[in-house]
């Protein structure tokens, strides 16, 4: 296989007798992430539902932004992603925001990655679903302080949010890292928010990415809300499009998920994330048969917490592919999840996905006598092998656009070892300067759990 101008020229047959055997298949896409430093247990948020998660994830000091997102996309690549969509919702804010971007953007050109790169929007409800005020008032006056402090009960104007991704688009956007509107969620956004992302994008052809039904209570929330139905919200302002990304959908209903495939919008589902946070099982199966468009996330919560996106594959496979006899989501509709539809959603591209000439030289190739060391039979079927125990440790090489990213275990761009350590370092050294969060955090869940499940608040 040659490559020319970030494509593949050309694919040609060997001798197998005289090279070393390969699996070869295009690169994976990681089509919801947040490009987080660390993993989430080492900061004490593990095995949390959401609604306590995202509070401790304030635990984490800022850092050098080039720094925290060159290791997060390194281990991306390491675990086979060669696009890798950043909903931006962690801002480090030592500097402004645009220069910021360019440090995120600078590390996805280090690393060799793709990324589409969504500027997190909100402006509503910091600590649950509605007021403040229910929350604090459970809170002790220190911890309230604290609380109150770390989560206030303001954000800056709509008009200034949205020229803030226009100001980052003309800086940074290329075909590369492809620069989006990103509201939150609609629990987190006004009506005014969101009527204004769905005008620029319409105007400008930018794409959308955010979250959407991903736990109960957000369910819980959307119907008292919105009694027409939260998607045909979305839909009444214009918001629901091929242009629109939704990670998650886990809550969605079936009418939603048709209402949603007819408007051609992408669902961008996280299978681990949804069940390391609590959050459930989403309905994959029920999505495809109401014909949306479903790409694969890991969103910084892969099973093992190593952003192993062939294990994700595999977990997507096994949680949704049907029981006994019946097939619901065969391996070929896996493989387009996990590759041609996320590529739609991260890099607003639509490509032919095969290792063909004319294709992306984006290639994820796997050390197949590794993959295939118990061999019993003269020969393995590769798709089984595969979905059967493919995983990070087998991958040889990653290449993307012709540029070899991974190689052997190794990021060829920078010295990924080495930044994990300086990351690691500068993160507890700085993180002492939050224990008075942490004592806070505690009672902060327990208000929280008590608000939206008091029967169990007491376990928390």
């Amino acid at each position: 296989m040659t490559f020319a101008s970030g494509r593949i020229a050309t694919v040609e047959s060997c001798d197998p007798a005289t090279v070393r055997p390969i699996l070869a298949l295009p690169a994976l896409v990681n089509a919801h992430d947040h490009a987080r430093p660390v993993r989430a247990s080492s900061f004490g948020a593990g095995d949390k539902p959401l609604e306590a998660w995202l509070h401790y994830s304030a635990m984490l000091p800022p850092v050098d932004p080039y720094l925290a997102t060159a290791v997060s996309l390194a281990r991306s690549a390491l675990g086979g992603a060669g696009t890798v969509m950043v909903h931006y919702t962690r801002v480090q804010g030592i500097t402004d925001l645009v220069t910021e971007a360019q440090q995120v953007a600078r590390a996805a050109r280090d690393v060799g990655v793709r990324v589409g790169f969504a500027v997190a929007l909100r402006d509503i409800n910091p600590l649950v679903y509605g007021p403040s005020e229910p929350i604090l008032a459970r809170l002790p006056p220190p911890v309230r302080a604290e609380i109150e402090r770390r989560f206030p009960d303001r954000a800056p104007a709509v008009h200034d949010m949205l020229a803030g991704v226009d100001a980052i688009a003309a800086a940074c956007d290329e075909p590369d890292f492809n620069v989006q509107y990103g509201p939150a969620g609609v629990q987190w956004c006004s009506p005014a928010l969101l009527g204004a992302v769905s005008e620029a994008s319409a105007r400008t052809g930018r794409r959308v990415h955010m979250h959407l039904l991903e736990t109960r209570y957000q369910r819980e929330w959307a119907d008292r809300e919105f009694p027409q139905g939260i998607v045909v919200h979305l839909d009444e302002i214009g918001l629901l499009s091929p242009r629109l990304t939704l990670a998650h959908c886990t809550w969605a209903r079936p009418d939603e998920l048709e209402l949603i495939a007819m408007r051609g919008a992408t669902i961008a589902v996280n299978t681990s994330s949804n069940l390391g946070i609590r959050s459930g099982v989403a309905p994959v199966a029920e999505m495809i048969r109401r014909g949306c468009r479903v790409a694969l996330g890991l969103d910084g919560l892969a099973l093992d917490e190593d952003d192993d996106a062939l294990r994700e594959l595999r977990l997507g496979y096994l949680l949704h592919t049907g029981t006994g006899f019946a097939i619901d989501v065969d391996r070929a509709t896996m493989l387009e999840i996990a590759v041609e539809n996320g590529r739609r959603s991260v890099l607003n591209v639509s490509d032919a996905i095969a290792l063909a000439p004319g294709a992306p030289a984006d290639v994820l190739v796997l050390d197949w006598q590794q993959l295939d060391a118990d061999r019993l039979l003269p020969a393995s079927d590769p798709r089984a092998l595969l979905f059967s125990r493919a995983t990070a440790r087998h991958v040889d090489a990653l290449i993307v656009a012709g540029r070899t990213v991974v190689r052997q275990g190794e990021v060829v761009g920078v010295d990924f070892p080495a930044l994990q350590a300086e990351l690691l370092a500068r993160l507890r050294a700085g993180i002492a300067q939050n224990a008075d969060l942490a004592v806070a955090l505690p009672s902060l869940t327990g208000a929280i759990a008590a608000s939206l499940e008091p029967r169990y608040a007491c376990c928390w």
